[in-house]
């Protein structure tokens, strides 16, 4: 039980952490005018209540990382995992929750790509965390 606990903590943690990355990498790009310039409308203002429910839920998403996937490689296993959010978000959350259509095709054609890239930072910097804390 220890164990499972400590390795819920842990997952949650590296998952929150992405979170924090991803979130600050699209706040970034947003504020740089880069997503703009390239026809994407992503480009939130870094509050509290934008920023909380990313920590959360990429904590939850980080429970993904208790699968016993690619252990020994967290670049693989990150890229593999972030997956999960990035269909939830391309194919739920896009267009029944927010009305900006399949893949978020209302914010800009290369949504989809962005979705991918920054998920992808989620996956990576929780990967890699996990691997720091030696999970």
């Amino acid at each position: 039980m220890k164990r499972l606990l400590k390795g819920a903590t842990l997952v949650f943690g590296a998952g929150s952490l992405g979170g924090l990355a991803n979130s600050l990498a699209l706040w970034l790009l947003g504020a740089y005018g880069i997503t703009a310039s390239l026809g994407v409308q992503l480009a939130p203002a870094l509050s509290k209540a934008w920023l909380y429910p990313r920590l959360v839920w990429g904590g939850i998403w980080g429970f993904l990382f208790l699968l016993p996937l690619l252990r020994s490689k967290p670049l693989k296993r990150g890229l593999l995992l972030s997956l999960g959010p990035t269909l939830v978000q391309l194919f739920i959350v896009f267009p029944y929750h927010t009305r900006h259509g399949t893949m978020g095709m209302g914010l800009g054609a290369l949504t989809p790509i962005f979705v991918i890239a920054f998920n992808a930072i989620w996956g990576i910097v929780a990967a890699f965390w996990l691997r720091l804390t030696g999970e």
